[in-house]
This record gives C-alpha cells, sequence and structure tokens, in this order.
C-alpha cells in the first residue's frame, strides 16, 4: 500500500479559509440591510452623534401644534416615563426610538418649557421637554404624522408633545394602519 504524503498546508488550508469566513461574518460593522431608505431614527441619531445636540422644531398637525425633530417627526412622551427615568427599552424602543442628544430649539421656535436630559441605562442622553422624555414613533412614515397619539402600547399611553407641555387632541379619526400598528404587545 502506497502512502501519500500530502504537505501540511494542503489540509489546513481549506479549515483556515473557513474559519476565516466565519470571523469576517461576525466582525462586520455594517448595518443589517435596508429597504435602501434610512429611518427616521437613523437620520436623526446620525446628525446627534455628529453635534451632540438635537434640534427641535414645531409643527402645525390634524391634532393641533407639536414638538418636532429636524426632519419633522413628531415627538411623543410615555406617560409611565419619570422626569428622570425612560421605561422604554428593547422591543419598545424599536417602535419608539427615543431622541438622543442635548435638545436645543430650532430657529425661531420658541418652545415656553424647558429641555432637559435624562441618561439611559447605556449611558447615551435622552432629549427631555417639561420633564418628559421624548420620543418618535416608527409608524410615523413621513413629517406631520402622529399615528402615535393616545397611543396604548408598552403599558401606558403615548402622547405627541405639545409646546404647552398639554396632552395633545387624538384624532378624530385615526387612520386603520395607526390602529393595527400602534396595539403591540407587552414588550
Amino acid at each position: 500500500m502506497r502512502k501519500h504524503w500530502w504537505p501540511m498546508w494542503a489540509t489546513t488550508l481549506p479549515a483556515l479559509a473557513g474559519a476565516a469566513l466565519v470571523v469576517a461574518a461576525c466582525g462586520s460593522s455594517s448595518a443589517p440591510a435596508t429597504s435602501g431608505q434610512a429611518s427616521p431614527s437613523a437620520t436623526a441619531k446620525a446628525s446627534s452623534a455628529a453635534s451632540g445636540t438635537v434640534v427641535i422644531d414645531t409643527r402645525s398637525t390634524s391634532i393641533g401644534t407639536v414638538l418636532t425633530n429636524a426632519q419633522g417627526r413628531t415627538l411623543y412622551w410615555f406617560a409611565i416615563d419619570t422626569p428622570t427615568i425612560s421605561k422604554c427599552y428593547g422591543t419598545c424602543a424599536s417602535y419608539w426610538p427615543p431622541v438622543i442628544g442635548k435638545p436645543v430649539a430650532g430657529p425661531g421656535t420658541s418652545l415656553p418649557k424647558g429641555f432637559g436630559t435624562i441618561t439611559r441605562s447605556n449611558g447615551q442622553l435622552q432629549a427631555t421637554y417639561d420633564g418628559h422624555p421624548l420620543y418618535t414613533y416608527a409608524a410615523d412614515t413621513s413629517a406631520g404624522m402622529t399615528n402615535g397619539n393616545g397611543s396604548n402600547a408598552s403599558g401606558g399611553l403615548w402622547w405627541a408633545m405639545t409646546p404647552s407641555g398639554a396632552t395633545a387632541a387624538a384624532a378624530s379619526s385615526p387612520s386603520p394602519s395607526a390602529s393595527s400598528k400602534s396595539s403591540g404587545g407587552g414588550w
């Protein structure tokens, strides 16, 4: 019987190549594939990360004047939050992304209540207005939408933030997509 002596690299090369692929896949820093559009929260987070601030404006909507981010997305507050603690993490925060950064009023925007920040459990600063941590809502797919107003999700009510800090009036006829997307489960 004749033995073949393969060079050592010939038997280990495939194993090394496979290990390199696994390491490369695990170490990837790219974001998950999306539909080609940056989400509003990703855009806001990118601009906040670059400057450390988040611009707060106002906008007239079907439920009255509300606070918005620089992209015109309505800002919300969560009834079970406290002035120093956010109760929205995990899946909740994927539907209700926190507004990250130090808030400043946009040019020409006058707001009667005070801005502030809280520190989230991950160390990020979350913007507050009138003592309420601020969020956007994933189902608001364009500027000026208020689908999250009056939503009972994540164990509490969500309200669009108004310049006066008062609870915004509920829209007279919410869209069907607002009802189905905002009901959520316990997260």
